[in-house]
Protein backbone atom coordinates (compact mmCIF):
# COMPACT_ATOMS: atom_id res chain seq x y z
CA UNK A 1 0.00 0.00 0.00
CA UNK A 2 1.29 3.53 -0.84
CA UNK A 3 0.47 6.32 1.13
CA UNK A 4 -1.89 8.03 1.82
CA UNK A 5 -3.33 4.47 2.25
CA UNK A 6 -2.63 2.74 5.73
CA UNK A 7 -2.95 6.10 7.81
CA UNK A 8 -5.22 6.71 10.24
CA UNK A 9 -8.18 8.37 9.16
CA UNK A 10 -7.63 7.46 5.69
CA UNK A 11 -10.75 5.48 4.55
CA UNK A 12 -10.53 5.92 0.98
CA UNK A 13 -9.74 3.09 -1.89
CA UNK A 14 -6.16 1.55 -1.23
CA UNK A 15 -4.12 1.97 -3.60
CA UNK A 16 -0.81 -0.66 -4.50
CA UNK A 17 2.06 -0.76 -6.37
CA UNK A 18 5.01 -3.28 -6.27
CA UNK A 19 7.95 -3.15 -3.91
CA UNK A 20 10.24 -2.87 -7.29
CA UNK A 21 8.62 0.06 -8.70
CA UNK A 22 8.23 1.46 -5.05
CA UNK A 23 12.21 1.69 -4.66
CA UNK A 24 12.90 1.86 -7.99
CA UNK A 25 15.29 -1.19 -8.37
CA UNK A 26 14.89 -4.52 -9.58
CA UNK A 27 15.51 -7.67 -7.26
CA UNK A 28 17.21 -10.53 -7.72
CA UNK A 29 15.37 -14.01 -7.73
CA UNK A 30 15.27 -15.36 -3.90
CA UNK A 31 17.70 -17.90 -3.23
CA UNK A 32 16.68 -20.93 -0.94
CA UNK A 33 16.10 -20.76 2.79
CA UNK A 34 18.49 -22.77 4.01
CA UNK A 35 20.33 -19.91 5.66
CA UNK A 36 16.80 -18.64 7.05
CA UNK A 37 16.38 -22.30 8.59
CA UNK A 38 19.56 -22.73 10.19
CA UNK A 39 19.61 -19.05 11.73
CA UNK A 40 15.78 -20.56 12.56
CA UNK A 41 16.90 -23.94 14.37
CA UNK A 42 20.15 -22.19 16.15
CA UNK A 43 17.51 -19.65 17.97
CA UNK A 44 14.47 -22.14 18.66
CA UNK A 45 15.01 -25.45 18.24
CA UNK A 46 14.28 -28.44 18.24
CA UNK A 47 11.02 -27.31 16.09
CA UNK A 48 8.90 -29.08 13.57
CA UNK A 49 7.86 -28.61 10.17
CA UNK A 50 5.04 -26.73 11.16
CA UNK A 51 7.10 -24.65 13.49
CA UNK A 52 8.91 -23.53 11.20
CA UNK A 53 6.12 -23.05 8.12
CA UNK A 54 4.32 -21.02 11.12
CA UNK A 55 7.04 -19.05 12.18
CA UNK A 56 8.25 -17.98 8.72
CA UNK A 57 5.25 -18.00 6.97
CA UNK A 58 6.60 -20.18 4.11
CA UNK A 59 4.59 -23.10 2.80
CA UNK A 60 6.63 -26.48 2.00
CA UNK A 61 9.42 -26.14 4.51
CA UNK A 62 9.52 -30.01 4.93
CA UNK A 63 11.07 -30.62 1.25
CA UNK A 64 13.84 -28.00 3.07
CA UNK A 65 14.14 -29.23 5.76
CA UNK A 66 14.80 -32.81 4.22
CA UNK A 67 17.44 -31.70 2.16
CA UNK A 68 19.14 -30.15 5.24
CA UNK A 69 18.95 -33.67 6.68
CA UNK A 70 21.97 -34.65 7.13
CA UNK A 71 23.76 -31.51 8.82
CA UNK A 72 20.78 -31.54 11.63
CA UNK A 73 19.84 -33.70 14.54
CA UNK A 74 16.37 -35.03 14.58
CA UNK A 75 14.43 -36.03 18.03
CA UNK A 76 10.29 -37.32 18.75
CA UNK A 77 8.17 -34.99 20.68
CA UNK A 78 6.12 -36.93 23.02
CA UNK A 79 3.60 -36.91 20.13
CA UNK A 80 6.34 -38.49 18.13
CA UNK A 81 6.52 -35.57 16.29
CA UNK A 82 9.79 -35.50 14.47
CA UNK A 83 11.52 -32.13 15.42
CA UNK A 84 14.75 -30.78 14.12
CA UNK A 85 17.68 -28.55 15.23
CA UNK A 86 21.41 -27.69 14.35
CA UNK A 87 23.79 -30.45 15.72
CA UNK A 88 26.32 -28.20 17.81
CA UNK A 89 22.84 -26.60 20.24
CA UNK A 90 23.23 -26.67 24.05
CA UNK A 91 20.45 -29.39 25.49
CA UNK A 92 19.92 -29.12 29.01
CA UNK A 93 19.46 -32.39 31.13
CA UNK A 94 15.68 -32.52 31.45
CA UNK A 95 16.52 -32.17 35.27
CA UNK A 96 18.01 -28.99 35.26
CA UNK A 97 16.07 -26.18 36.92
CA UNK A 98 14.10 -23.52 35.19
CA UNK A 99 14.40 -19.96 36.52
CA UNK A 100 12.04 -17.34 36.88
CA UNK A 101 11.93 -15.11 33.61
CA UNK A 102 9.86 -12.00 32.37
CA UNK A 103 8.84 -12.35 28.42
CA UNK A 104 8.47 -8.92 26.58
CA UNK A 105 5.49 -8.44 24.81
CA UNK A 106 5.05 -9.90 21.24
CA UNK A 107 7.76 -12.51 22.41
CA UNK A 108 9.21 -14.47 19.56
CA UNK A 109 9.38 -17.70 22.56
CA UNK A 110 5.71 -17.38 22.48
CA UNK A 111 5.63 -16.80 18.24
CA UNK A 112 8.01 -19.28 16.98
CA UNK A 113 6.20 -22.18 16.82
CA UNK A 114 2.96 -23.94 15.94
CA UNK A 115 2.81 -25.93 18.87
CA UNK A 116 2.93 -23.56 22.16
CA UNK A 117 2.08 -25.98 24.57
CA UNK A 118 5.49 -27.19 25.39
CA UNK A 119 5.42 -23.40 27.79
CA UNK A 120 1.75 -22.29 27.07
CA UNK A 121 -1.55 -23.82 28.51
CA UNK A 122 -4.66 -23.23 26.67
CA UNK A 123 -6.58 -21.37 29.03
CA UNK A 124 -3.23 -19.13 29.67
CA UNK A 125 -3.08 -18.67 25.73
CA UNK A 126 -6.58 -17.03 25.90
CA UNK A 127 -5.01 -14.73 28.99
CA UNK A 128 -2.22 -14.01 26.89
CA UNK A 129 -3.19 -13.27 23.50
CA UNK A 130 -6.02 -11.35 23.38
CA UNK A 131 -8.76 -10.33 21.02
CA UNK A 132 -6.83 -7.29 19.35
CA UNK A 133 -3.96 -8.49 18.32
CA UNK A 134 -1.78 -8.13 21.58
CA UNK A 135 0.80 -10.54 23.28
CA UNK A 136 1.12 -9.45 26.37
CA UNK A 137 4.03 -9.70 28.66
CA UNK A 138 4.39 -13.29 30.49
CA UNK A 139 6.52 -14.57 32.90
CA UNK A 140 7.93 -18.44 33.39
CA UNK A 141 8.06 -20.20 36.30
CA UNK A 142 9.53 -23.34 35.70
CA UNK A 143 9.72 -23.16 31.87
CA UNK A 144 5.75 -22.36 31.89
CA UNK A 145 3.98 -18.56 31.11
CA UNK A 146 2.52 -18.05 35.18
CA UNK A 147 0.95 -14.98 34.67
CA UNK A 148 1.74 -11.52 32.73
CA UNK A 149 3.48 -8.27 33.93
CA UNK A 150 3.51 -4.60 33.02
CA UNK A 151 5.56 -1.48 34.21
CA UNK A 152 2.97 1.12 35.45
CA UNK A 153 4.65 5.01 36.28
CA UNK A 154 3.36 7.45 38.25
CA UNK A 155 5.29 10.55 39.79
CA UNK A 156 8.48 9.24 39.30
CA UNK A 157 7.51 5.87 40.51
CA UNK A 158 7.64 3.07 38.20
CA UNK A 159 5.50 0.17 39.55
CA UNK A 160 6.20 -3.47 37.85
CA UNK A 161 2.63 -5.27 38.69
CA UNK A 162 2.95 -8.97 38.51
CA UNK A 163 -0.46 -10.92 37.72
CA UNK A 164 -0.03 -14.03 38.80
CA UNK A 165 -2.44 -16.90 36.76
CA UNK A 166 -2.01 -18.79 40.18
CA UNK A 167 -0.87 -19.01 43.38
CA UNK A 168 2.93 -18.21 43.65
CA UNK A 169 5.11 -19.87 46.22
CA UNK A 170 6.67 -17.54 48.53
CA UNK A 171 10.08 -18.98 46.93
CA UNK A 172 8.97 -18.27 43.49
CA UNK A 173 7.58 -15.05 44.65
CA UNK A 174 10.97 -14.04 45.96
CA UNK A 175 12.62 -15.31 42.69
CA UNK A 176 10.46 -13.03 40.56
CA UNK A 177 11.11 -9.98 43.10
CA UNK A 178 15.06 -10.23 42.34
CA UNK A 179 14.44 -10.90 38.83
CA UNK A 180 11.92 -7.86 38.95
CA UNK A 181 14.56 -5.33 40.45
CA UNK A 182 16.84 -6.74 37.89
CA UNK A 183 14.15 -5.61 34.96
CA UNK A 184 13.45 -2.26 36.43
CA UNK A 185 17.09 -1.52 36.94
CA UNK A 186 17.30 -1.82 32.85
CA UNK A 187 13.62 -0.54 31.95
CA UNK A 188 12.65 2.16 34.49
CA UNK A 189 16.28 3.49 34.99
CA UNK A 190 15.29 6.73 34.69
CA UNK A 191 13.10 6.34 37.59
CA UNK A 192 13.06 7.90 41.05
CA UNK A 193 11.44 4.89 42.26
CA UNK A 194 10.59 1.61 42.03
CA UNK A 195 8.52 -0.73 43.14
CA UNK A 196 7.06 -4.32 42.66
CA UNK A 197 3.38 -5.44 42.68
CA UNK A 198 1.67 -8.64 43.11
CA UNK A 199 -1.81 -9.15 42.04
CA UNK A 200 -4.20 -11.52 42.95
CA UNK A 201 -3.90 -15.01 41.63
CA UNK A 202 -6.64 -15.80 39.28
Amino acid sequence: MVPPCGTWGHGERMAYTTAESWLGQRFEPAGPPDALVMRYLAAFGPASVRDLQAWSGLPRMGAVLERLRPALRTFRDEHGAELFDVPGARRPDPDAPAPVRFLSEFDSVLLAHADRTRILSEAARRRVFTVNGIVRATILVEGFVQGTWRIERQRGTATLCIDPFTRLSRETRGALTDEGARLLGFAAEDARRTDIRFGRAG
